[in-house]
């Protein structure tokens, strides 16, 4: 089975690029390749895989479809590409990571993974250096050791590179969907003066988007309203759902929401709407979902603050790797679709004992300098708030096994810090950090 893998350095570097220009250029590269086979996968860090069975041609021609299909576009002509084929999507990718035209043949496959490194098999670090202690470093070590006794030892996950590390891979194939898009325009027929008049045309263009979007058996999941003006003006209101769906109403109250704030100058002589990302299916429903939150609500709520604040502007702070809280705090936009995500799950996953009891949640915030006043060793007044109760220290000492040994390095800030949790009289409960003499407000329970 051939299976090409298309591998874009410059998108692997950039993967944890959340901008929304990254990902239109990354869609748009998809597309592109979309005209070499009719089933390619995105596989994640700039990673495409593309199935080649039953195309015409021979394995160069394979190749050379599939890079001219991406250099076709002007956007990525000047990106570099990296093409391989082989029989399974693993060794294809790893083909494509080697060395650009790279052919693996039925066969081959152990043979021409053995050398390669096992960082390809992108396992943890603590992971790596536990097998490199074993003095295995490379595919063909691993691959050489008894299958049973080295998946008891390392647990089910073993199982997977063992088996990929022998040359072999049966996850199949997920093809993304087609960008199909359903489109109509409503113009010549007078102007829009007033917004009652703006609604009631725009909610027909909204009926007859949703009709057709129902009768080929989609739903939709962002649209894109352009207006037309009298004075030349066009102003383009694009949104997304935050349930794919086919139901006008749904559609229509998004729209109204998002057109609050923008200021036209002119009567309105055109309108044009419409529906991307189409999926298969219907909307997704739940039996007992009382307490969960609407996302059409929380979608509609995000729309007038886009329109009112600009885009991006609601946030959602994200957890990420760090020693300590300043650094473990990364923002990311928030959008309905999360809220989408997070019902759908709980349908799924029983609910957590944990959330029926917990009344505080701690929420990392980012520093903010205050003055404390200690008294018998502990915190006593934040600010001017008395501190009622208080839990700690905690302290964090980074390095401290460089000075122990003598090796910390010249001039290098050596990071020492302790954490109090504080409840003041004004009812606040946060967390306090002492560090080089200074205090800071690191975090607050809700």
């Amino acid at each position: 089975m051939p299976i090409a893998c298309a591998f874009v350095p410059a998108f692997g570097i950039a993967a944890g690029d959340a901008s929304a220009e990254h990902r239109r250029l990354w869609e748009r590269a998809l597309e592109a390749l979309d005209a070499a086979s009719p089933l390619v996968e995105d596989a994640g860090e700039g990673t495409a895989l593309l199935e080649m069975r039953g195309i015409a041609g021979d394995e160069r021609a394979w190749l050379r479809s599939v890079r001219e299909a991406f250099t076709r576009d002007d956007a990525l002509r000047g990106l570099p590409l990296r093409v391989a084929l082989g029989p399974n999507p693993f060794v294809a990718r790893v083909a494509a990571r080697v060395h650009d035209g790279t052919v693996v043949r039925e066969g081959e496959e152990r043979r021409f993974v053995a050398p390669l490194p096992l960082r390809l098999l992108e396992l943890e670090r603590d992971t790596l250096a536990r097998l490199e202690l074993l003095g295995i470093r490379t595919f063909g070590e691993l691959a050489a050791l008894p299958h049973g006794p080295f998946v008891r030892r390392f647990g089910p996950a073993a199982a997977r590179w063992h088996t990929r590390a022998c040359g072999h891979d049966d996850a199949p194939l997920v093809p993304r969907a087609r960008r199909v898009s359903v489109e109509h325009a409503l113009a010549g027929e007078g102007s829009a003066e007033r917004e009652d008049q703006l609604l009631f045309a725009l909610r027909t263009l909204v009926a007859r988007v949703a009709e057709d979007v129902a009768f080929v058996g989609k739903r939709c999941g962002a649209l894109r309203l352009e207006l037309e003006c009298e004075d030349g003006d066009i102003h383009v209101l694009a949104t997304a759902l935050a349930q794919p769906t086919a139901q006008s109403a749904t559609m229509f109250d998004l729209l109204r929401a998002r057109l609050d704030g923008t200021v036209l100058r002119s009567p309105v002589t055109g309108l044009r709407l419409r529906a991307d990302r189409l999926e298969e299916g219907g909307m997704e429903l739940s039996l007992f979902a009382g307490r969960d939150p609407d996302p059409e609500i929380v979608a509609i709520a995000l729309a007038r603050l886009a329109a009112a604040l600009g885009d991006e502007v609601a946030l959602r702070a994200r957890i990420v790797a760090g020693n300590h809280d300043r650094a473990r705090l990364a923002y990311e936009p928030f959008t309905a679709e999360r809220v989408a995500r997070t019902t759908r799950a709980a349908l799924v996953a029983p609910a957590s004992l944990a959330s029926e009891s917990a009344t505080l949640a701690y929420r990392i915030v980012p520093p903010r300098r205050v003055d404390v006043r200690i008294r018998h060793g502990r915190p006593a007044f934040v600010d001017s708030h008395a501190v009622l109760e208080c839990a700690g220290p905690w302290r964090v000492d980074e390095a401290w096994w460089g000075s122990a040994l003598g090796a910390l390095a010249r001039g290098s800030a050596r990071m020492m810090q302790d954490a109090y949790d504080v409840l003041l009289a004004d009812g606040a409960l946060c967390r306090i950090v002492a560090e080089r003499g200074r205090w800071y407000v690191s975090g607050t329970y809700d």
